[in-house]
């Protein structure tokens, strides 16, 4: 039986860019945190970094590797075939509800999830209202609950279909007017210091969207969908700018990849595992900075 766990950083919000397949390497940042004994009482993430949230939160390093790494060689992940029999490119029930049930390819130890008394925000996007909704720990009470909520945050569109959750219809959280990077809840629910886990290097400028008129045909039944398309690199690149003032300023400390080797839609394991290598070296050297950041002198047991 799994007792209930502890937090020992309480003032400062963990927050997971998402990314697709780039979280491969991002995910090396959850085992650095977790074998250092770093455990923050705020987790907020969109679409891949969903996954990392639950991951960090259920303290599971190996499922946050395998999530990103191995799973991508199974052979139900899904391709052109499940796409076009309206199951997406990515077969995300299979990927996010199915499989991370007891004793199936990505066990995910929800008793575990549950013991954590941290705090989290997983987004999504509502398509028929655009409205972006933050779900939290007042809307998980079955494992279910929060499996549907993770392949709705991670639900790219076009390549997945979207997703329903009560009489609501959900895409990819990264829609939101923080264009993927949840710094706006996290201000919203009070905190004023951030540990911010991004997907893309640091000179990275999100360019305008293209094909918008295929976009419009695509999402003729949602056009609030293709407007969060055409505005999302105004969103992402004016969050990443806060970012950048509030790591000037002291108040947010922010893993840039050095390199990103693979794309969101990236499926060969090996590159998978190289990305997850880079990313657990580069946690490695930039661990003390952190732990000393957030109060703690040395690495806790």
């Amino acid at each position: 039986m799994t007792g209930i766990l502890s937090s020992n950083v309480t003032d400062v919000a963990l927050i997971f860019e998402g990314g697709g397949m780039r979280a491969s390497l991002t995910s090396a940042v959850i085992p650095t945190l977790l074998n250092a004994g770093v455990y923050i009482d705020y987790v907020a993430g969109i679409s891949a970094g969903s996954t990392n949230t639950v991951n960090y939160i259920a303290r599971d390093p190996e499922r946050a590797r395998r999530s990103f790494v191995e799973f991508l060689a199974d052979p139900n992940m899904g391709n052109w075939k499940t796409f076009a029999k309206g199951r997406g490119y990515f077969d995300s029930e299979y990927i996010y509800e199915h499989t991370s049930l007891p004793h199936q390819a990505l066990p995910l130890d929800f008793e575990s999830f549950q013991a954590n008394p941290a705090k989290f925000r997983i987004g999504g996007f509502r398509c028929d209202t655009g409205e972006q909704v933050h779900w939290g720990n007042d809307d998980v009470h079955t494992l279910h609950d929060l499996l549907v909520r993770v392949r709705a945050s991670c639900s790219m569109p076009v390549l997945m279909p979207p997703v329903t959750i009560d009489d609501g219809v959900y895409l990819d959280g990264a829609l939101g007017p923080a264009g993927g990077i949840p710094l706006d809840v996290a201000k919203a629910d009070g905190y004023e210091k951030f540990l911010v886990i991004a997907t893309k290097p640091r000179d990275y400028v999100r360019p305008p969207m293209k094909h918008t008129r295929a976009l419009r045909t695509a999402f003729r039944k949602y056009p609030a969908v293709v407007e969060a398309l055409v505005e999302r690199p105004d969103n992402y690149n004016r969050t990443k700018e806060e970012i950048l003032d509030l790591e000037r300023e002291g108040k947010a400390m922010v893993f840039f990849p050095d390199v990103m080797p693979v794309e969101n839609g990236e499926r060969d394991v090996a590159k998978l595992a190289a990305a997850h290598e880079l990313g657990l070296a580069q946690a490695a050297r930039e661990l003390p900075a952190w732990t000393e950041w957030l109060g703690l002198s040395a690495p806790t047991s």
